[in-house]
């Protein structure tokens, strides 16, 4: 008597030393099953076209096909393939569906996809497709979720016509779960590279990253801080999610976003860290126990929260692993990206995750760029506005961009009295033939001197109120071929 398992091989086996044929009952008392179970899985072979039947009276007797079977065919390929009748019945599958639903053929084969939960095939949107093919393939992705994971194939139903003229479906599925997320990952980098740029300068940049890190990774915690390179310290800046954050703070009895965490050197003892050390993903485990690897949530915290309250947040929020990444440009670290993960959970998409990671670094350094700037730039206006001396900015297309106090209180002009050259020497020389003399001597002087030379003038020039005064000038031409230029009274005239 052969296994269940055993039976298709020496059903096959036994057909192929009897070329003329023999029925069920004949098959069934010779491999030692029972008569039903003969007939199921001469079904079988039959749909993979092993075995073909015929009529003797009124008994059907089985041979051996003498066509190559589909199933041939099907293996070939790594899609998965079913083929239905047209009650919608499964009449084969392929053994990647198989695998997928964790079914042995003649488990499978019969079952109708209406009245079956069967992978994929009898989820809502596979089965409209079913429905609406009719004489014409129909293509159409499918959503496919198992447990908590979303699979993305390519349904392809494809009318079919068997050799008694029945009609049915092939089902090709294709598993487009990669480039789904791929495109998806594009769709994601160029939408932020696009709003990192016009980020306006009063949004915090930290909650940002710590936002689309979210959406890159909706199941997980994520923190972001930032890095204090002079005083060697971490600042958190953002935690979200905010229920997270919410009860956190319970637990800890304040806020943890505003901590400030003192670490010393994070490149000198006792971390020894290197910029690629902490540019790449590093994954630290924190339980179970006997996983843990590197340090601990009560190093992570550079020992600043209790260790106590450490490991409560690990238990009550169910989190095994963090995965960590810095923010870094160039040889800069700008801060430190975490995400908490349950312990069974992966860090998927990570070339997506550390391109923003690298997109949001050179946003951070530009940042600071511009803000080093504007703060050199005040400083520099601070310093003019201090002089005792008038002076404006000229920028190298005319324009006037900046007058200091003294310049307003000796001429009566405000900045937005003389937004340009042209309106400057119009109220300043109101006679037409001094302006053109005026015009001419500063055109000259700056053809002429090389920049960072002094071009001293004296002219008279009338005020707002109609005073002319006597003022040496002092213009010099900046790198950058902006005007500064000092005025200092000699005389006043009416």
């Amino acid at each position: 008597m052969h296994r269940e398992d055993e039976a298709g091989p020496a059903i096959l086996k036994l057909l192929k030393i009897n070329p003329r044929g023999l029925t069920v009952s004949d098959i069934a008392k010779k491999i030692g099953i029972n008569r039903n179970a003969a007939a199921k899985h001469l079904e079988v072979l039959a749909a993979e076209g092993r075995v073909e039947s015929r009529l003797y009276g009124t008994a059907k007797v089985y041979s051996i096909a003498q066509r190559v079977p589909l199933s041939a065919f099907l293996c070939f390929t790594k899609n998965l393939i079913l083929i239905l009748d047209e009650d919608l019945r499964v009449v084969q599958a392929n053994d990647q569906y198989l695998k997928l639903a964790g079914l042995s053929k003649p488990d499978l084969i019969g079952r109708n996809v209406l009245k079956s939960t069967l992978p994929i095939v009898s989820a809502p949107d596979a089965l409209a497709v079913i429905r609406t093919t009719e004489k014409e393939q129909v293509i159409a992705d499918i959503r496919y979720q198992n447990g908590t994971t979303d699979r993305f194939y390519q349904m392809e139903a494809i009318p079919t016509t068997f050799d008694g003229g029945e009609h049915g479906l092939t089902i090709v599925l294709e598993d487009i779960t990669e480039r789904k997320q791929y495109v998806k990952n594009m769709e994601f980098l160029a939408r932020t590279a696009m709003e990192l740029v016009d980020l306006p300068p009063e949004t915090d940049i930290y909650q940002y990253i710590a936002e689309r890190v979210l959406a890159l990774v909706p199941t997980a915690k994520i923190f972001v801080e930032s890095y204090d390179e002079v005083n060697h310290q971490f600042s958190m800046r953002a935690i979200v999610n905010q229920d997270f954050r919410e009860d956190v703070k319970r637990l800890l009895g304040q806020d943890v976003v505003g901590m400030v965490f003192r670490v010393g050197n994070l490149f000198e003892t006792p971390f020894h860290e290197t910029l690629d050390t902490v540019r790449g993903i590093r994954e630290h485990v924190f339980r179970p126990p006997h996983e843990a690897a590197g340090r601990s949530l009560y190093d992570i915290c550079f020992r600043q929260i209790p260790e106590e309250i450490c490991e409560q947040i690990l238990l009550q929020f169910d989190i095994g692993k963090l995965y960590g990444i810095g923010l870094t440009w160039e040889d800069q670290l700008f801060g430190i990206i975490g995400i908490f993960m349950a312990p069974g959970e992966v860090l998927e998409d990570r070339q997506a995750y550390e391109s923003f990671v690298r997109q949001a670094s050179i946003a951070i350094a530009r940042r600071q760029t511009e803000d080093r700037l504007h703060r050199s730039e005040q400083r520099f206006r601070d310093v003019m506005n201090i002089s005792p001396l008038p002076a404006a900015l000229i920028d190298r297309d005319g324009r006037y961009t900046f007058v200091n106090k003294s310049f307003n209180e000796t001429f009566g002009y405000r900045l937005q009295d003389i937004p340009t050259g042209k309106a400057w020497f119009a109220q300043a020389f109101p006679d037409p033939i001094q302006r053109k003399e005026a015009i001419a001597a500063w055109k000259s002087d700056l053809g002429r001197m090389n920049a960072g030379e002094v071009r001293p003038r004296t002219f008279d020039m009338r005020c707002k109120d109609g005073a002319t005064k006597t003022i040496g000038i002092r213009p010099v031409t900046l790198g950058d071929g902006t005007q500064y230029g000092t005025d200092e009274e000699r005389t006043a005239v009416r």
